[in-house]
């Protein structure tokens, strides 16, 4: 991440008491609901929203974001949900930080829209970090000229990807089943946002071990 979105990103959480809505993901929520808890993994989780909605339904999650200010909110949050046991904040930049191999059941990000030094590499890293049976989960804003619902200022466009941009750098020998699509926002983020901007969606299976 360039020191420019670091720089935007930490003023706009200093100058708002709250970003986002406290409410999960809309992608997260429909393919987490009917996975089996574990330990899960929640990349740029921002004031810990995703996080927290996996925490009380029985994940193990760590949260990584390189906002102290954001992690600082979602650790409050978390507290006073009685959260506090079952989730770790981590600051770390994904633009940099390795997390450990083939650890977690789910690994979930959102939103990843920064310029980042290598994002191929970033988004490899992730993927390494998904256990033998679990499920990888980036989403992203579609714009450009793929997208059906016009641009959005907030985003430029160097920090933007696909899900088959994701999709590019996962061994396809790996991964039993990988499906990349394009889906419609929830509507009240659209509302709030401004951005009708249909979400890019990567969900992968990594293969199971052989018995």
């Amino acid at each position: 991440m360039s020191d420019a979105d670091r720089k935007s990103y930490d003023e706009l959480y200093r100058s708002n008491p709250a970003v986002w809505s406290g409410r999960p993901n809309r992608q997260l929520v429909i393919e987490a609901v009917g996975l089996r808890p574990g330990s899960a993994l929640d990349a740029g989780c921002g004031e810990g929203a995703d996080a927290l909605w996996l925490a009380e339904r029985g994940w193990r999650v760590t949260g990584v974001d390189f906002s102290p200010v954001a992690l600082g909110r979602a650790a409050a949050a978390a507290r006073a949900r009685g959260l506090a046991d079952r989730v770790e904040w981590l600051p770390a930049d994904l633009d940099s930080w390795t997390p450990p191999e083939r650890r977690f059941d789910l690994v979930t990000a959102h939103y990843l829209h920064a310029t980042w030094t290598d994002r191929a590499a970033m988004f490899e890293r992730l993927a390494a970090a998904v256990a033998p049976g679990g499920t990888l989960l980036v989403v992203g804003h579609l714009l450009g000229e793929d997208a059906a619902h016009g641009q959005h200022h907030a985003h430029e466009p160097g920090a933007l990807y696909t899900a088959g941009d994701v999709a590019a750098v996962l061994d396809p020998a790996d991964w039993a089943e990988l499906v990349t699509e394009t889906r419609d926002r929830d509507r009240g983020a659209v509302e709030r946002t401004g951005n009708p901007a249909p979400d890019t969606v990567l969900v992968a299976r990594r293969r199971s071990l052989a018995r």
